[in-house]
């Protein structure tokens, strides 16, 4: 081959493999973007409040890094079988109403945060919403009416602050089982006031039996499952324990070809606090901050990397940081206490194996 023959095709060669690397570069580049656009839900629950909250209740939750935050409005019903719903009265709380949710979302959002809105329900001594039912068609024709208002209410309020993420119910199998046709009908009208991606949350063990997630975006899922009957189960049991439940997600998942989402997880500083990891009675009263921390940990090492899971909102956080949870709290707060180290970490993605 001539010498110039020879020149000419070293420097387009030398162009050729720039030319890959730069497209291997953008690859790259693009890549991690879309990895960016699908970062998990890093989230809290934020517990309504009393009175207005401010930017300096805002800041731990970026300290522990965090990217999104449940707001939780609620309504109230005297019984299981009442259809009367009040909410948005002046006897509630301001983080109940809407003037509250909508103060909060928009602090939440001038910090860079992430928020679902969760409307939920609250009934008079605790009785649990899963089993709300109505006695008579009327009742049920009623109790629809008025939760229909309050779901769209807050859909409104979704709507005119551009939330990311809106939550039809919580915990509602009863109701959502034996009257499915409504809410088929109230999907289709939140989705013509919201624009945004829709959930709804359901109890652990009711999941699978749900009619409607593929009207949905996400699977919400209030992830209390019982892990273990021991008093203090290491990292490496609980993880063990998961692995039925995951394959149970990763088959609904595929199912409806929707993504899960932990509407709702925590554990409690107890011992045996994954055996029923949804009581919250007064009862237990030990303490075992490093349960909580080994729960929690499990959960992140078996879901949070996972593609077909789109992260969670730990259960609960308190807006009053400084006084909230500590070593003499049992209850489900990991705030002052161990754990909160733990959630920190793996929210930072400090994820180990």
């Amino acid at each position: 081959m001539h010498f110039r023959s020879i020149s000419t095709f070293i420097r387009r060669r030398a162009l050729n493999l720039q030319f890959i690397v730069i497209i291997s570069l953008l690859m790259v580049i693009t890549s991690c973007q879309g990895q960016k656009q699908q970062e998990k839900f890093n989230g809290v629950s934020l517990v309504a409040s009393r009175e207005s909250i401010s930017s300096s209740h805002i800041k731990p939750i970026l300290e522990i890094n965090s990217n999104a935050v449940a707001v939780m409005p609620f309504g109230f019903m005297e019984s299981l079988s009442s259809p009367d719903l009040k909410f948005n009265i002046e006897r509630q709380w301001e983080g109940e109403r809407l003037e509250g949710a909508r103060k909060t979302t928009q602090l939440l959002h001038s910090q860079g945060l992430k928020v679902m809105i969760k409307p939920q329900i609250w009934i008079w001594k605790g009785e649990f919403t899963g089993n709300i039912k109505m006695t008579s068609e009327e009742d049920w024709k009623k109790f629809e009416t008025n939760y229909e208002e309050f779901i769209l209410l807050y859909a409104k309020m979704a709507a005119e602050e551009n939330v990311e993420l809106f939550c039809i119910g919580t915990e509602l199998y009863e109701f959502a089982n034996e009257r499915k046709e409504f809410w088929e009908q109230l999907i289709t009208k939140v989705r013509k006031i919201y624009k945004g991606k829709l959930t709804y949350a359901e109890n652990w063990d009711k999941v699978e039996k749900v009619k409607f997630w593929n009207r949905l975006d996400f699977i919400g899922v209030d992830a209390y499952f019982p892990l273990s009957e021991g008093k203090s189960p290491n990292i490496e049991e609980l993880r063990a324990s998961w692995k039925p439940y995951k394959s149970q997600l990763r088959e609904l998942s595929n199912k409806y070809d929707r993504k899960i989402l932990f509407t709702e997880y925590g554990y409690r500083n107890t011992n045996y606090a994954t055996r029923q990891p949804w009581d919250s009675s007064r009862e237990e009263i030990s303490m075992n901050y490093e349960l909580q921390s080994n729960a929690l940990s499990a959960l992140y090492q078996e879901f949070w990397r996972e593609d077909w899971f789109s992260g969670g909102f730990l259960w609960k956080w308190f807006h009053n940081h400084e006084q909230a949870g500590g070593l003499e709290n049992n209850q489900f707060t990991p705030q002052n206490k161990p754990a909160l180290k733990v959630v920190k970490g793996f929210y930072g993605g400090m994820v180990r194996d």
